[in-house]
């Protein structure tokens, strides 16, 4: 089973960039038994990309429920760890579709990254609560969803976030940076702003 793969924008972004970046995904909002992976999930399950185009083709599907069984194991780590020697990626973004179901789940990943500090982890998150109740390594980044349950919570002066613009230029008039093509622009590496501006496709 591959854990780590490349969705079409992390391809783009690794040849943009000219570096190693692969992704983690689960089951966008619910799993096939029917457990909901996005629990913070609001008004971003009417347009959530990975419940359209490749993800939900009957070869891939499997895919996204396998990786899902094995993230709930004690198993998990080990086999990241095990993909991360492997692949060497330079970044993982960790979920290019589901979320942080559970405490015990992040704290597989804050493992993870602990194990693995060359290794920089970011994430698009709904969970704004738990993160912001857990201390994050250094290779952690986090941009917050503002189309979740609890993007009340977020502070927008302070906390990364994100934004979905209907034009590039409404996006730029704003004051956010574009990471509509070139997913890295969302990390604290690369966007000294906590604006994170994305272009509803």
């Amino acid at each position: 089973m591959n854990l780590l793969t490349q969705n079409s924008k992390l391809k783009k972004t690794s040849k943009n960039l000219n570096l190693r970046v692969f992704n983690f995904g689960i089951p966008a909002y619910k799993s096939a038994s029917g457990k909901l992976t996005c629990p913070m999930a609001d008004e971003c399950v009417e347009f959530c990309y990975a419940k359209k185009g490749a993800y939900v083709w009957s070869n891939v599907q499997p895919a996204f429920e396998k990786r899902y069984q094995l993230s709930k194991t004690l198993e998990f780590i080990d086999a990241m760890n095990s993909e991360i020697k492997k692949k060497r990626p330079e970044y993982v973004r960790v979920h290019d579709s589901g979320d942080y179901y559970s405490r015990s789940y992040l704290a597989k990943w804050i493992t993870i990254a602990n194990e693995n500090p060359s290794v920089k982890f970011y994430s698009y998150t709904n969970m704004v609560d738990m993160i912001k109740n857990t201390k994050l390594p250094d290779n952690y980044d986090i941009i917050f969803s503002d189309s979740g349950k609890q993007k009340h919570m977020i502070d927008q002066s302070a906390d990364r976030h994100t934004k979905i613009f209907k034009s590039k230029e409404d996006l730029l008039s704003k004051g956010y940076v574009d990471a509509s093509e070139t997913d890295l622009y969302a990390t604290k590496w690369f966007n000294k702003t906590n604006r994170v501006g994305l272009i509803f496709h």
